[in-house]
């Protein structure tokens, strides 16, 4: 049940993201003079509409998104007699820019809002590259109650009585290079004797040697999953272990003047994660098509609205409200950072055309000639088709994985 209604909860938050995008554009365009005919939450047929002033507010049937119709986005829409003036298309280019940038920092103001909220309710993860293989907790192996969950134990584990030590971090196990937490379970627990750790401990190389402890255990495969008996039910064996886990970083938690340098620092690192991860995009697709095709799902691939709403609900059933948020806030820095691309029909397509516009006139002036005609949005038809066909593919197969292959975080 909480799992649904985090996907629900979710899934709202993504809607009202998109909401108060389109209000940034409406909002901005209002205050700079123009003609905003309609502003609507949703696609689809009308549910209900009311008018004020102007403009025509109302709710669609189908919450994936929304829109804001402003009179004269191009020279192609066609004008009432009391829009001509107010035409965005005839606008200063610095108002244009500005209608379009309003809808993009309004996802960054609201990724760094959700961001301060988590400061202060919760704490801040670190987001500091941490190996994967450093240990963190050490403590005593625990034996398997009845049901086969581990159960208690006192005094000192495998680990701790070989002279192992929280934040070492390990590069091979039994002679076998390991580079995640996967691995170094799997190389682990497939052990039956005393074997050797290679670790890094303040920067200097060691090794130690560790007799392991045989329990009843859930058996890892080298993806770090759980392995599968031919039933399909979970395999579980008698593994070695050491009583060690993966080091996390403790979230840090502020008073609410203290979120606010903290949160910008954290977004800014967020942001920079962000553009990476644009960057990335095209070398991902072969990995989402291995995923669609019966391969294994890697964690790292691009998700749909679909599979984020779904990790919200997995974040959601397992109280872990920070992480929940924390999405959130990562989905706002990409719609916005998306958006900026120079492509149309984004508003980074807008707003490229009125910098072209802009400088196209001013070395016009200079040469004496009279300002062009708006750019032909006809002629750049073709690439917008491509643009939206490419998209609209790549969205299509990430929405595809999210269903026959989703990303499973726990």
């Amino acid at each position: 049940m909480t799992f649904a209604v985090g996907v629900v909860l979710f899934a709202v938050g993504i809607a009202i993201s998109v909401a108060l995008h389109e209000c940034g554009h409406m909002w901005a365009a209002q205050a700079t003079g123009m003609k905003v005919r309609r502003y609507f939450v949703g696609f689809g047929p009308k549910i209900f509409s009311y008018r004020r002033g102007e403009t025509e507010y109302g709710l669609k049937a189908l919450p994936l998104g929304g829109f804001c119709d402003i009179a004269g986005m191009t020279a192609l829409d066609e004008l009432e007699p009391d829009e001509v003036d107010r035409a965005m298309y005839k606008q200063k280019t610095w108002k244009r820019i500005f209608v379009m940038i309003a809808g993009i920092a309004m996802n960054f103001l609201l990724g760094f809002v959700l961001i301060v909220l988590t400061a202060v309710a919760w704490g801040l993860p670190d987001l500091r590259s941490i190996p994967d293989t450093q240990l963190g907790q050490l403590a005593c192996v625990a034996p398997p109650n009845a049901d086969g969950a581990p159960g208690a134990c006192t005094g000192d584990g495998p680990a701790q009585r070989a002279g192992l030590r929280s934040g070492d971090i390990v590069t091979a196990v039994g002679g076998v290079p390991v580079d995640t937490w996967e691995k170094f379970v799997y190389e682990t627990q497939k052990q039956t004797g005393p074997f050797t750790y290679r670790v890094t401990r303040d920067g200097k190389p060691l090794e130690v040697t560790v007799t392991p402890e045989r329990v009843q255990r859930t058996v890892v495969g080298k993806d770090g999953k759980a392995a599968h008996n031919a039933d399909g039910s979970v395999k579980k064996a008698e593994v070695s272990a050491i009583g060690a886990a993966r080091y996390f970083p403790p979230d840090r938690q502020y008073g609410f003047l203290a979120a606010i340098p903290a949160s910008a620092t954290f977004t800014g690192e967020l942001l920079q994660r962000t553009a990476e991860s644009l960057l990335h995009i095209p070398s991902k697709v072969g990995a989402l098509w291995t995923a669609v095709t019966g391969g294994a799902r890697d964690a790292d691939t691009p998700i749909s609205v679909v599979g984020a709403s779904r990790i919200g609900g997995e974040t959601a059933e397992r109280g872990l409200w920070n992480q929940f948020v924390l999405l959130l806030a990562s989905l706002n820095f990409f719609l916005g950072a998306f958006n900026l691309l120079p492509l149309l029909p984004l508003d980074g397509g807008h707003m490229a055309v009125a910098w072209f516009e802009k400088l196209r006139n001013l070395l016009r002036r200079r040469q004496g000639l009279p300002e062009a005609a708006p750019v032909d949005y006809l002629k750049l038809m073709p690439v917008t088709y491509v643009a939206v066909v490419i998209g609209g593919l790549f969205m299509l197969l990430t929405l595809t994985a999210d269903i026959i292959n989703p990303i499973r975080l726990y």
